[in-house]
């Protein structure tokens, strides 16, 4: 992606030296030789990433978009973005308060009280203080509308019990953000909540998830008579939905998006070179399959630089984000396969992530849930067909 279709602004291109500068005197040491670690799902090398992170913070390069009381700059969405692509571009150490400043934060500047914000956003912005996202739920994932997790008002307090899981960095969380069922006798899509709740708490059980690849970045969590205060709600009481919806297309917009596509381009580039070595331009079947994987990667940038456009334009991400979550999690699937068919018998025996193998092995199997989290495949579509298309339900 090319920072000049952004660069609408000729101020911005003194931001962007400043950008340059500051990574290339910051990016050095351990965090230059850890380049690229970690992700939105990725819990790994967690303390070093976390210093990196404090490191951006101090100097302000977080949520450069909020205001200043917020930790922020008050500086401009497409300065924000900008510093996200030179980020990306750069390598540099993913963030690991993803759930917070990308997912929650902006959720909370939409729809939170000036209390609200002015109590978490600034620890947020400061790396001080960490988020887990409670909507999934053993029977309520894709069908989050079935959530049943109850809030109910005690006094000044809401009592909460329940259960959820798939948790992104739980185990790491001061504060839950957690949808409740606050009117069991409402509709499905009404009488839901958002309830900020403190997770250091009697009645507030985290159990890490280890998943396929050895990581542990899920977890399951469980509520038996927790509490938070009665005014931590997020939005209207009974208006849940409607804020949930906003977070979601944070989660599936294109803001969220650009570290995965550095990542991407990275994956591909080590997916060449080996190719390569491998002489994969032996093999015409494999060989077409490479270059079919690249021209999608392509589609996926583009499709992202327009999405882009629209967030510039002040849109927020509607349904047609869906299209990108759809887009990037089938085609880094079929890219891990690829990987995989390439590696050949190197690839069946498992190796350590520290190898070029074990990474290699790490990324087909992390890619296997990505049609499932953040919303499955089969929602995207049904949402791209009624939302989108006007099809019938």
């Amino acid at each position: 992606m090319d920072d000049l279709s952004l660069l609408k602004d000729p101020a911005d291109a003194g931001f962007i030296e400043e950008v340059r500068d500051w990574l290339a005197d910051h990016l050095t040491g351990e965090f230059a030789n850890h380049r690229g670690v970690g992700g939105i799902a990725d819990d790994s090398f967690w303390e070093l990433r976390l210093e990196w992170e404090r490191l951006l913070a101090k100097d302000r390069w977080l949520n450069i978009s909020w205001p200043a009381e917020y930790g922020g700059r008050g500086g401009t969405v497409q300065q924000e973005l900008l510093f996200q692509i030179e980020h990306a571009r750069a390598e540099a150490p993913y963030w690991v308060g993803s759930q917070g400043r990308d997912l929650f934060g902006p959720t909370l500047l939409h729809y939170g009280t000036a209390e609200q914000r002015a109590r978490f956003l600034p620890p947020i912005t400061a790396a001080e203080q960490f988020w887990g996202q409670g909507f999934s739920e053993p029977e309520a994932g894709s069908d989050l509308a079935n959530l049943r997790t109850r809030a109910e008002r005690d006094g000044d307090q809401w009592v909460i019990n329940g259960q959820k899981i798939w948790m992104t960095f739980g185990d790491h969380a001061d504060w839950l953000y957690v949808l409740c069922r606050t009117n069991p006798d409402a509709p499905r899509h009404r009488g839901i909540s958002m309830l900020l709740i403190p997770r250091h708490q009697e009645g507030v059980e985290v159990r890490p998830i280890k998943n396929i690849a050895g990581g542990r970045e899920f977890s399951e969590v469980f509520f038996t008579d927790a509490r938070t205060a009665a005014d931590l709600v997020v939005g209207d009481v009974d208006g849940g939905w409607k804020v949930v919806m906003g977070t979601l297309g944070n989660e599936r917009g294109g803001t969220t998006v650009l570290p995965y596509l550095a990542t991407f381009r990275r994956q591909m580039r080590l997916l060449i070179e080996h190719g390569k070595q491998a002489g994969i331009e032996r093999d015409p079947v494999l060989h077409a399959r490479l270059l079919k994987s690249w021209e999608e990667l392509r589609v996926l940038e583009l499709h992202t630089n327009r999405l882009l456009d629209a967030v510039l334009a002040g849109r927020h991400p509607g349904p047609e984000s869906s299209l990108t979550k759809l887009f990037w999690a089938t085609w880094h699937r079929s890219f891990g396969e690829l990987l995989m068919d390439v590696l050949g018998e190197q690839g069946l025996a498992l190796q350590g992530q520290d190898s070029l193998i074990g990474e290699q092995q790490r990324i087909f199997l992390n890619s296997r849930a990505e049609t499932i989290y953040g919303g499955t495949v089969e929602i995207q579509r049904n949402i791209i067909a009624e939302r989108v298309l006007g099809l019938p339900r």
